[in-house]
C-alpha cells in the first residue's frame, strides 16, 4: 500500500516557497490548480507572471525575506 508522501516546505532565501509532497494546490475559489512536479516553487515576491508559480522575477526586482 502506497502512502502519500507528507508535504515539506522550505524557504528559499530571497527567492520562492519549494513545496515537495503529494498536495493539493487550490485557489482562492477553491478549484484546484494542476501541477505535474512533486516540487513546486510558489512565487512569494508578487511579480511572476505564472502565479501561483516562480518564475524567477525575484530576482530582476531585487526581492528580499529576512
Amino acid at each position: 500500500m502506497n502512502r502519500p508522501t507528507p508535504a515539506v516546505i522550505f524557504e528559499c532565501p530571497n527567492g520562492p516557497l519549494l513545496v515537495r509532497g503529494n498536495i493539493e494546490l487550490v485557489d482562492e475559489n477553491g478549484v484546484t490548480i494542476p501541477h505535474t512536479r512533486s516540487t513546486i516553487a510558489l512565487c512569494r515576491c508578487g511579480v511572476s507572471t505564472i502565479k501561483p508559480f516562480c518564475d524567477g522575477s525575484h530576482k530582476l526586482t531585487g526581492f528580499r525575506t529576512e
